[in-house]
């Protein structure tokens, strides 16, 4: 655990009516790890200290640096995979405060209150509860309502064959081979590969990978590289171009975004 206070009974995740109004867990994984397809009672809202998470679910998959959280509704089937040495945080919010929060998977942009109220909430983890874990738990509740949903999933296609053009895309997002060459991986024709991903992802081929590009470089910005050397991984040499995109899609430029 990344905490030294007692954490919470985790039977209480599974009634999503019982214990406190909200539960807060933090863990620390060592290595490569995979969390089996589960669900819980109360609704979740998974974030990181540190490190690189991803979470998957049956809409899509969504990777989750440390300015963003994910917000993932009771009863929802999902799993999680971790990469290295990562230091997660989870509020358990019961089902019956749902009203005004997403019901579906979302990303949710985090702010320094909620940040600072999740610390404080969980060093009473082994306390009474009391007045003060009560005001805490409200303003996390408000807070995650009022927090911004962004566009920050990446569907996943649901057939073998794309699958397999996604996963390379996701391991390499550099790689910038013709539309012939991914049809032949997936051993089918440039035409049904230009029907069947959107098919199946709401996006185009090249929409899709320039959207694995941009999330994996939000990753690598919220490890604190420079916007110069995620720019070049991600197989930009115009970096120009690279900060252009980023700014039409999230609405400001790297440096600004991450601030």
């Amino acid at each position: 655990m990344s905490s030294t206070t007692q954490q919470p009974d985790l039977a209480d995740l599974k009634d999503g009516a019982a214990g406190p109004l909200a539960i807060v867990v933090s863990q620390c994984v060592e290595g490569s790890s995979l969390v089996e397809p589960h669900s819980h009672g109360r609704g979740q809202l998974l974030g990181v200290w540190r490190g690189l998470l991803t979470l998957g679910t049956e809409f899509g998959k969504w990777l989750v640096p440390n300015v963003h959280a994910v917000w993932i509704p009771p009863g929802q089937l999902h799993w999680a995979s971790a990469h290295g040495q990562v230091d997660t945080w989870s509020i358990y919010v019961q089902s019956g405060a749902g009203e005004g929060l997403p019901e579906r998977p979302a990303t949710l942009r985090i702010s320094a209150l909620l940040r600072e109220t999740v610390r404080r909430l969980e060093s009473l983890n082994s306390e009474p509860a009391g007045a003060m874990r009560g005001l805490l738990e409200l303003v996390v509740i408000n807070e995650i309502r009022s927090l911004p949903i962004e566009e920050l999933s990446l569907p996943m296609p649901t057939s073998p064959s794309l699958m397999k053009i996604a996963q390379e895309l996701l391991a390499q997002p550099a790689d910038d081979r013709s539309l012939d060459a991914w049809a032949g991986l997936a051993n089918i024709s440039p035409r049904t590969l230009n029907r069947r991903f959107p098919l199946e992802t709401g996006y185009s081929l090249g929409t899709w990978r320039q959207r694995a590009r941009l999330l994996r470089g939000l990753e690598l910005l919220a490890e604190g590289r420079s916007v110069t050397t995620v720019a070049l991984e991600l197989g930009y040499s115009n970096i120009s171009a690279f900060i252009a995109l980023f700014k039409r899609t999230f609405g400001a430029t790297p440096t600004q975004y991450m601030r």
